[in-house]
């Protein structure tokens, strides 16, 4: 029988002897000593004493006080400090106060028209409503940090409908106002009949009017928009009526109610 390759074995340099000629045999096993066992136990037993002991050690002593979190009063240094802004200058105490102030007041001789709003405020879910998708609109405005809203309308010379809307962002995470103006200047200008013109001291503010007649609730009516932003405050126009509106109905009012602000 031939033996598989690799199954031989190893040389290890000794020399070969007769057979039943090796009388040394395999050197027997030595025994463990004790000593070894004996010098581990007493290390673990003195590291467990030497714990017990600094632990009876640190549970006698008293307490170390901490310091106080408080920090010491500061010295202001010399001169006056300087007096608040007034109210007139500061937009955010103007925005945080009654928001349908900031709002522009329904013209002479205009009508007050119907409104998604109570007493002046629109809540988000009545907001929500003016989107195309409404559940869609209510998560966007959630995500943006909605706030509150304003708004007013009112029916001018017979057959103009105006309505203002202010949105109003917390802006904390994102920037919700910029953000809901930018997003509406998308939605405005998608129209290939829409014309948009600048709102003069908005920075990238716009007006849109649109050439061609839309059919609401049975009837052609004329649409114009006008979307702007400034800190956390976006602005809505909407206007309708049965006849063309020029540019200059449009601009000049988002341009006043926009100085409001």
């Amino acid at each position: 029988m031939y033996a598989r390759p690799g199954t031989e074995p190893a040389d290890t340099g000794a020399p070969d002897g007769p057979a039943g000629t090796d009388e040394s045999g395999p050197e027997p096993l030595r025994r463990r000593g004790r000593m070894p066992a004996l010098l581990a136990g007493a290390a673990a037993l003195g590291l467990l004493s030497g714990l017990c002991t600094g632990y009876l050690i640190q549970a006698g002593r008293e307490p170390t006080r901490l310091p106080p979190l408080s920090q010491p009063r500061l010295d202001r240094t010399a001169g006056e400090a300087s007096a608040p802004l007034p109210a007139a200058r500061d937009r955010k105490a103007e925005t945080d106060g009654d928001l349908r102030r900031l709002l522009l007041k329904k013209p002479d001789g205009a009508r007050a028209a119907e409104l998604m709003a109570e007493d002046g405020w629109m809540s988000l879910a009545r907001l929500a409503k003016t989107y195309t998708n409404p559940a869609g609109g209510y998560g966007w405005l959630v995500e943006e940090e909605f706030r509150r809203a304003a708004a007013v309308a009112w029916i001018e010379g017979g057959t103009r409908s105006v309505e203002i809307r202010l949105l109003q962002f917390r802006q904390e995470e994102v920037l919700g106002a910029r953000e809901e103006a930018e997003n509406s200047y998308g939605w405005a200008g998608r129209d290939n009949d829409a014309e948009s013109w600048a709102i003069p001291g908005t920075g990238d503010g716009k007006a849109y009017t649109y050439r061609a007649p839309r059919t609401r609730d049975g009837v052609k009516v004329y649409q114009a928009r006008a979307h702007a932003w400034r800190g956390g405050v976006s602005l809505q126009i909407w206007m309708n009526d049965i006849k063309p509106i020029p540019k200059k109905a449009i601009v000049d009012l988002a341009k006043r109610q926009m100085e409001r602000l």
